[in-house]
């Protein structure tokens, strides 16, 4: 019988009746099988309405980060991620920081922005100016779509024009700023964008194509700032070895990519254990690093004159505390009350501070102690597991990978081996 990945009807099928035909497509054995059917906590009734094509679900693993005093405030902050040393490294930046407070947060007002895009406009002055003419009565149509939010004092709060010489010719491009308050916003931006459109069509005699919210949420930006205690850190050295890295990530588009990513380890993992929208946070952070036309750290770190580190961090948030998976997957939601926060502001500065954490604990183990010590100690955990140890034989075998500086599958096999037969 010929395979074929063209199936007709798959969305009408039961979960069970999709993964039997992925089954027999790939050959799944029994176990395999029986593995992707652990949903866990996710009940299966409740999986299928948050995506399509639904057949189980891949678990990961949460860790509680320990130590962050923000603001004044403790946070016990869950962090969703496969990789060894995050949640760890976290933790150990955080405790560092409280010696001099811990850190300090702020945030702009929760505005997204939607984008109506408008091709064919003959008079491009004309267009503009019917546009802001109309201004408030754009506005008053966005906000019939939401009157809940409206009522709540968000909303479409303002409307901006600007025109683009494109490679198919000039556009002119509406923006509407929306206030979303607690909620991450993509949808009811889309709702308002969608329903204004015919109205920027008509005024500007021109033709309209993409009508929707950008992810460079960059009227929405979270900040933290901390000072690290050069005795903690480790000595002044250590201080001018971080400042120096800084400086290296902030020249070189190269060592700056692999920068952000350590910040956007400790941001992603919180933005996932809550159940917000990981990609659109991530598109535009690295949009973000790039606006100034040079791709550039997310963080600053500098020396201050008393010899200690000071850093901060700034970036889009667009995060939200209502709506989505946020509130519909039962772990994102004590995932949130386990952090406790009651905005979406608050939630955007807790994740921008773990991303500063994050980036701090990876810039000094990379100056202090090289990144073998730390990572791939953990590391090793996991080849260990992937090589088929379990129980206390994982613990040694890692132990005797790092011990080699042999942290590879084929020596972990062996060592299982050896340590078998020694039993």
């Amino acid at each position: 019988m010929v395979k074929t990945s063209q199936i007709s009807g798959f969305y009408k099928l039961t979960s069970e009746e999709r993964l039997q035909t992925v089954r027999d497509f790939a050959n799944l054995t029994d176990e395999e099988v029986e593995l992707i059917r652990r949903t866990g906590s996710l009940k299966p009734e409740i999986a299928d309405h948050m995506i399509e094509n639904f057949i189980g679900a891949i678990p990961i693993p949460i860790g509680i980060a320990v130590n962050f005093l923000i603001n004044g405030r403790d946070y016990l902050i869950p962090m969703a991620i496969e990789e060894p040393s995050v949640v760890a490294a976290a933790s150990y930046a955080a405790k560092m920081a409280r010696k001099r407070g811990g850190f300090t947060t702020s945030s702009t007002e929760p505005i997204m922005i939607g984008q109506i895009q408008v091709v064919e406009v003959k008079d491009l002055t004309e267009a503009e100016k019917a546009i802001l003419e109309a201004k408030g009565d754009i506005i008053k149509e966005a906000n019939d779509q939401d009157p809940v939010l409206t009522s709540l004092g968000g909303g479409a709060k303002d409307l901006e024009v600007k025109v683009l010489d494109t490679t198919t010719g000039p556009m002119v491009i509406v923006e509407l700023l929306v206030d979303c308050k607690d909620a991450m916003g993509a949808n009811t931006v889309n709702t308002m964008v969608e329903a204004v459109a015919p109205i920027i069509e008509k005024l500007t005699k021109g033709k309209v194509y993409l009508r929707i919210v950008s992810n460079l949420a960059d009227r929405r930006l979270a900040k933290a700032s901390v000072v690290v205690d050069k005795e903690a850190l480790g000595g002044e050295e250590v201080v001018d070895g971080v400042v120096q890295a800084y400086a290296f990530a902030a020249a070189d588009p190269y060592r700056c990519a692999t920068h952000n990513k350590g910040v956007m380890n400790g941001i992603v993992a919180v933005v996932l254990a809550t159940g917000n929208d990981h990609r659109a946070v991530e598109a535009g952070a690295h949009a973000y690093a790039a606006k100034s036309g040079k791709y550039k750290p997310l963080t600053v770190w500098k020396k201050n004159r008393d010899g200690d580190l000071a850093g901060t961090i700034e970036l889009p948030m667009p995060v939200g505390i209502v709506g989505g998976a946020t509130r519909s997957h039962p772990i994102a939601r004590i995932n949130m009350k386990i952090l406790g926060v009651k905005t979406s502001a608050e939630l955007g500065e807790v994740i921008a501070t773990v991303g500063l954490a994050q980036n701090l604990a990876a810039l000094r183990a990379l100056t202090a102690e090289g990144i073998q010590r730390g990572h791939m100690a953990l590391h090793a955990r996991n080849v260990a597991i992937e090589a088929g140890a379990t129980g206390n034989l994982i613990d040694l075998v890692a132990h005797k990978l790092v011990e080699e500086r042999k942290i590879r599958l084929d020596r972990a096999r062996r060592l299982i081996d050896e340590l078998k037969r020694s039993d």
